[in-house]
This record gives C-alpha cells, sequence and structure tokens, in this order.
C-alpha cells in the first residue's frame, strides 16, 4: 500500500491547484464571462420574484446598479460603434486589389445572407409547425399596457418609400442618431467612390479613417476591461427580472426556438467544414470568448470590434474582415429569422388561427426581409414582430408572454447571429486576391 501523502504536502498542492486555477481564468477572456455569468445568475435567483427574499422595487434597485458596469460597457462600445463602422467597411473596399474581388465578395456575401436567412425561417416554420408549441397556451386577455403600441401594418405601396429612404440624404442626422444601416449605405457609397478616385487624391482621407480606427479600437480595448463584470451585472439583472418560474411555463416556446437555432448552428458547423475547410472544433474553440460576449450582451453590433479579431485568427485577412463582419452585423439576421418565425406562428396557434401555406410564405418572406437590414442591438425583433403581426391580423395579445422570455432568447440568437457572421468571413477569406494575404490553417 503505498504512503500517504504528508497533510501540509496535500495542502501545498491543493493552493497550487487554486493558483494555477486562477492563473488559467485570469489569462483567458471567455473564461472570466462564464464563470461572471454563472455568478450572476445564481445571485440573480435569490433576488428574483420566485424566491422574493426582497421586495421588487427593491430588487429593480440593486438590479440596476448591478446592470452599471454593463451599461458603461455597451455606452462605451455604441460610442465608438459608428465610426468603427464607416472606418472598416471604407478600409475593407479601399483595400481590395480590384473591382473584381468586391463584386466577388460583395455578390457571395448577398447570395450567403440570403440563402441562410431563408434557410433559417424555413427551419422555424418547419419546426413550429411539427412541434406546435402555442397549443398549449391560453391567450391572455387584452390589456392597453400588455405589450408596446403594434407598428401601422406593412402596405405593398409604401415598399418604394422605404427603399428610398435607405439612402442616407442627412448623413450628418443618421450619425447622430446611430442608424447603422444608413451608416452602412453611406460607407459603401464612400468606399466605392474612393476607389475610383485617384489615389494620391483620397490618400489623407483614409490615412485619417486608419487613425480613428486605431482610436476606436483603443477604446474597445478599454470597454473589454469590464466585460466581465458588465456579463455578471446584466446577467443577475436578467434573471432578478425574469424569474424562473416564467421560464419554466414557456419551456415549449421557448424549447422550439432553441432547437431551431442549435440546427441553424450545426448547419454553420457543416458550411465551416465543407466549404471553410476548418474544423468546427477548432472554429469554435477560436470563437468561444467572442459567443459568450455576444451572449451576454444580446448585440451583434456592440461586439463588432471583437467579431472582426476573432476572423484574423481564423485566418481571415484584414481587408475581408473589416468590410464582412460591419456589413453582417447589420444585414446577417438568420438568427433573429428563424426566431421571428416560430413566434409568429406561436402567437397564431394561441389564438387559434390556422395559417395556409401561401399565407406562411408571405409571413416568411415578410420576415425575412424585417431581418435583413434590422439593427443588432437589443429588442428589435419585437417592433417588427409587433408590424408583421398587425398587418396579418395575427392578435398580439400573446405579446406579453413573449416578452417575458424575449432577452433570454435574443442571447441566444445573437449568438447564432455572430456565428453566421464569422462563418461568412471564412468563406470568403479566399475570395479574389485576398486570400493570398493570410491563407487560413486547415485545422485549429
Amino acid at each position: 500500500m503505498p504512503p500517504m501523502p504528508a497533510p501540509e504536502t496535500a495542502t501545498i498542492h491543493i493552493v497550487d491547484q487554486r493558483f494555477k486555477l486562477r492563473l488559467w481564468i485570469r489569462t483567458r477572456l471567455w473564461a472570466q464571462v462564464l464563470v461572471a455569468m454563472a455568478l450572476g445568475f445564481a445571485l440573480g435567483i435569490p433576488l428574483g420574484p420566485d424566491v422574493g427574499w426582497v421586495e421588487p422595487r427593491t430588487a429593480e434597485l440593486i438590479g440596476a446598479w448591478l446592470a452599471l458596469p454593463g451599461q458603461i460597457f455597451l455606452g462605451l462600445i455604441a460610442m465608438v460603434l459608428v465610426p468603427l463602422i464607416f472606418a472598416s467597411i471604407v478600409g475593407g473596399l479601399t483595400g481590395a486589389s480590384s473591382g473584381g474581388e468586391l463584386k466577388v465578395i460583395g455578390g457571395r456575401l448577398a447570395a450567403f445572407i440570403v440563402t441562410t436567412t431563408f434557410a433559417a425561417a424555413w427551419i422555424g416554420v418547419l419546426l413550429a409547425r411539427w412541434l406546435k408549441p402555442g397549443d398549449s397556451m391560453m391567450l391572455p386577455a387584452p390589456r392597453a399596457s400588455s405589450a408596446p403600441p403594434a407598428d401601422t401594418p406593412f402596405d405593398l405601396a409604401q415598399a418604394p418609400d422605404i427603399i428610398a429612404g435607405i439612402l442616407p440624404t442627412n448623413p450628418t442626422a443618421s450619425i447622430v442618431q446611430g442608424d447603422t444601416l444608413a451608416v452602412v449605405v453611406l460607407a459603401l457609397l464612400v468606399g466605392l467612390a474612393a476607389t475610383q478616385a485617384r489615389s494620391e487624391k483620397v490618400a489623407p482621407f483614409l490615412a485619417l479613417l486608419d487613425a480613428l480606427l486605431s482610436i476606436a479600437m483603443t477604446i474597445v480595448k478599454w470597454a473589454m476591461l469590464l466585460a466581465p463584470l458588465a456579463v455578471f451585472g446584466l446577467m443577475a439583472q436578467l434573471v432578478m427580472r425574469v424569474g424562473l418560474e416564467t421560464v419554466a411555463g414557456m419551456s415549449s416556446y421557448m424549447g422550439t426556438v432553441l432547437l431551431g437555432l442549435a440546427l441553424l448552428l450545426g448547419l454553420y458547423l457543416v458550411v465551416v467544414a465543407l466549404v471553410g475547410r476548418l474544423d468546427p472544433w477548432g472554429f469554435l474553440s477560436t470563437a468561444s470568448g467572442t459567443l459568450l460576449l455576444a451572449f451576454s450582451t444580446s448585440s451583434s453590433s456592440a461586439i463588432m470590434p471583437m467579431t472582426i479579431q476573432t476572423a484574423h485568427r481564423l485566418g481571415v485577412p484584414d481587408q475581408v474582415a473589416r468590410l464582412v463582419v460591419p456589413l453582417g452585423a447589420t444585414m446577417n439576421m438568420a438568427g433573429t429569422a428563424l426566431y421571428q418565425t416560430v413566434a409568429m406562428l406561436f402567437l397564431a396557434q394561441m389564438a387559434g388561427i390556422e395559417l395556409d401555406l401561401g399565407q406562411i410564405i408571405v409571413i416568411t418572406t415578410t420576415l425575412v426581409a424585417s431581418s435583413i437590414g434590422a439593427p443588432g442591438t437589443p429588442g428589435v425583433s419585437i417592433a417588427i414582430l409587433l408590424s408583421v403581426a398587425a398587418a396579418f391580423g395575427i392578435p398580439t395579445e400573446g405579446m406579453v408572454i413573449i416578452l417575458g422570455v424575449d432577452r433570454l432568447l435574443d442571447m441566444s440568437r445573437t449568438v447564432v447571429n455572430v456565428t453566421g457572421d464569422l462563418v461568412a468571413a471564412v468563406i470568403l477569406r479566399n475570395s479574389g486576391d485576398a486570400g493570398a494575404v493570410a491563407p487560413a490553417p486547415a485545422a485549429l
């Protein structure tokens, strides 16, 4: 029988292992975020409505203070988001070696966004028709304050005005208001114009944008120091507001959405393996920190700088990453489209409305068109749902139920949206001549 280690030796071994664990966590942002998320969840449960250790108003006050680092984190990112998007897209366009390369990247990116968004929407339709999560729910009685007022129903006659309204006729107002879609359109126009102008004329302007991008990225690095505290506070506040009982009552609906998102994530990994020629697990390992931040912030726009850095680590050339990721953060919303189709059919099932195939096709197409170009910020999906539901005569009283768990699902679909942005960057990394800059490894 081997001799037992001395108590002093065992104590030293335990202390050494704890030191190594702390060092391992401190050197990995994703591990810090994961620990902070778990601690925030654990703190939110006893302070939430289910346990009731504190009064609701007190819990709201505690949650507001806990979420303060998260609000500062999101505020710092939002402060530099517009210049970062503008400088990244213009730099990506002017960094292309030829106009043909731009056409290849732009065409393939558009095809990827449209194809995956429609595929995601129909995954949601099939799951909602198969699992029928709304059949077991009773539509709540209408209340004036149950949900935000629905937008004016969409009319096809409004389409020309909507399309014309995309053009930023007042760029200053678009920048001040943080209209990301208008900023993207403006950046595309400026970048394309810069590629047609003489290089010596636009060189000072491009140098200014490059300096602006460096400053913005420095501020992002400062903001990242708050990331673990931000995640801890936001998660605690979320659990305190929602409560576990609300989540359990919506398990069928949430399970349908999460299953669809998991299938879409699996589809992305297949594309990474077959088209991007990367090991899917290596891809997830490299992207894990960014995806955890996406989950905790519920905003693909807020973590766009980290997504660009992750794309670099995946072997994506800088000019491709700076072009694809900002466009993806604004337009590539496949996870949102899947969620919206499930939510729309869920509302119809709760109201006892049987939609035929033609109606489903029209609703799905409308939701896909609404998803592409929707801002990558929390809560946008609810506004889109209200507008489309009103257009098709689906009662919106059930939105009060959806609102209760929307933030949790928003966090999950943001992960899928950001994954889609990275997948697009990976499969486009060898487009044109850009692939010669930084060829990606076969496996990570």
